[in-house]
């Protein structure tokens, strides 16, 4: 799906993720173990978890990639355990130190955000702090709106599902926001099975960093094409800092603008054709 789109299922999963966190919260509440802060620890982690990995596997589902959804559940839901397990009883903390305020419980959930958008950039695209920033702005915005949710129905459980909800779509739809607004590359499928789908290549960009394979292997690429004709490990991007160079790693060949290459530098809005798929390269200077 386009980079538009994975707000809209970061924000889906995520919403389920607190629907399901709610479900946990409304079995355990507060009052399972002496401590308030242990409480909140174990509550915190399983509301962590239940978002993260909801959040994770809507990467996986918009690229059809069964092993990609299942790595990006792991990863996302366990960072994510950190991070509930930290903002849950930071935010019960900074409410006391602050007499109350609601300043403190956001603050909670801001960290809580930042950890799973942390998280969220290990398996996607994205760079990391991106990530981080988009999760922590979601955890600010669904902090406030579960206070507020929780405030204004006059049923408790209704106020604190609807809460669960916008906080989980919140985090999400962030993520995936501020990943939209500041990627500097990015490849789109023009067609086969992934006709629309945008895979972002920020992290990959640094000269210092990672190379990304294009492919049709999911334990061997980090762009998976399910094309026949495509080969495990068909082509390499390397970053080179302000632009991409594309190598050819294949016995059919890799054509850019038509063109059978070896390796060569990329420009903006240049044709890929790998197999019988074709991608657009895409770059903001």
């Amino acid at each position: 799906m386009s980079r538009k789109m994975r707000m809209y299922y970061y924000g889906v999963m995520g919403g389920i993720g607190g629907l399901i966190s709610w479900q946990v919260f409304n079995l355990l509440g507060l009052s399972f173990a002496k401590s308030i802060y242990l409480a909140e620890i174990v509550l915190g982690a399983l509301i962590g978890l239940s978002i993260g990995a909801l959040i994770g596997l809507a990467e996986g589902l918009m690229r059809r990639n069964l092993v990609h959804a299942l790595k990006s559940a792991l990863i996302t839901g366990g960072l994510g355990l950190v991070g509930g397990a930290i903002g849950l009883p930071l935010s019960e903390a900074l409410f006391q130190l602050l007499g109350g305020g609601i300043v403190g419980r956001l603050l909670g959930w801001g960290v809580f955000g930042l950890v799973t958008g942390l998280a969220a950039g290990f398996t996607a695209g994205t760079q990391r702090w991106k990530g981080a920033l988009g999760g922590f702005l979601g955890g600010l915005l669904g902090g406030t709106f579960f206070a507020v949710s929780s405030s204004w129905f006059a049923s408790t459980a209704i106020g604190k599902v609807i809460g669960f909800i916008l906080l989980g779509a919140s985090v999400g739809a962030f993520i995936a926001l501020i990943a939209y607004i500041l990627s500097r590359a990015w490849i789109e499928v023009k067609s086969g099975k992934l006709k629309g789908m945008e895979f972002i290549l920020d992290k990959f960009l640094p000269s210092t960093g990672p190379s990304a394979f294009i492919g049709s292997d999911a334990l061997k690429a980090e762009i998976v094409l399910p094309d026949p004709d495509v080969a495990p490990q068909h082509a390499m991007l390397k970053g080179m800092g302000t632009h991409f160079n594309l190598k050819d790693m294949s016995l059919s060949g890799t054509f850019v603008n038509n063109k059978k290459i070896e390796q060569v530098r990329l420009g903006n809005n240049q044709v890929i054709r790998i197999g019988n798929t074709e991608l657009i390269y895409h770059e903001k200077r």
